[in-house]
């Protein structure tokens, strides 16, 4: 059995997906740059674990513990723990201390351990308490806003916030939506011109550097297991 990401979309501000995948006879996978941040849980031989994710900003190869199952909550970008600043967490993440499958700690509190379908009720408390903050400078600018500060006002601000440039952060979300296109079956071509890439070998870096696969190797579903929720063509 296949390592196969389900990922749901959310209602809240605050989370970008909620995710859950269950490993089989898998022992790495392709990773897949990302600018979010997040929260993931897992169970494996009786044992439950707990950790924080950070942002990444280009593809690799991760290994994979056999028979665990996950869940995993994706924040906004512009989202941060008030104990650890997402800076901190670029291309790495952090264990979450005595984990057990109904508790972990964070932030000097013990908190439930959510299922895929209270991630939000989780993170809503999380908010509540002050855990979990964000800058609206940010959240104003991904919302297609221009605010009244300067360029590198916004710039300091914005890195503070996700660890990342906001050129670095369209560049990741344009990868990672050129390789659900694809992955549905779309031409490259098309794919080209929707994402405003400037040619087929730019797009081509793009995806090698984010993504680990080729435009063939999506559209075939080739190139051995990868985490990203991908729909295959039919035909």
């Amino acid at each position: 059995m296949a390592l196969r990401f389900e990922t749901r979309a959310s209602d809240s501000s605050w989370v970008d997906t909620v995710w859950t995948c269950t490993s089989g006879q898998v022992t790495e996978m392709t990773s897949v740059a990302t600018p979010c941040w997040g929260l993931v849980f897992w169970e494996r031989e009786g044992r439950a674990y707990a950790g924080v994710t950070g942002p990444e900003t280009r593809t690799g190869t991760a290994p994979v513990p056999e028979g665990a199952s996950f869940v995993g909550i994706e924040f906004a970008v512009g989202t941060s723990l008030r104990a650890l600043p997402t800076a901190d967490l670029v291309d790495g993440g952090a264990e979450l201390p005595d984990a057990t499958r109904r508790a972990f700690w964070l932030d000097g509190v013990r908190w439930e351990t959510p299922g895929p379908d209270d991630a939000e009720a989780l993170v809503a408390r999380l908010v509540r308490a002050g855990a979990v903050v964000r800058d609206p400078l940010v959240a104003d600018v991904r919302r297609g806003y221009r605010p009244e500060v300067s360029a590198r006002t916004l710039e300091r601000r914005f890195r503070a916030a996700t660890g990342l440039t906001q050129g670095a952060v369209r560049q990741i979300e344009r990868a990672r939506e050129a390789s659900t296109l694809l992955a549905a079956g779309a031409p490259v071509a098309d794919v080209v011109t929707k994402l405003d890439y400037f040619d087929e070998p730019h797009l081509s870096r793009a995806l090698r550097r984010y993504v680990g696969r080729t435009a063939g190797q999506l559209h075939g579903g080739a190139g051995g297991t990868i985490a990203l929720a991908l729909d295959q063509p039919t035909s």
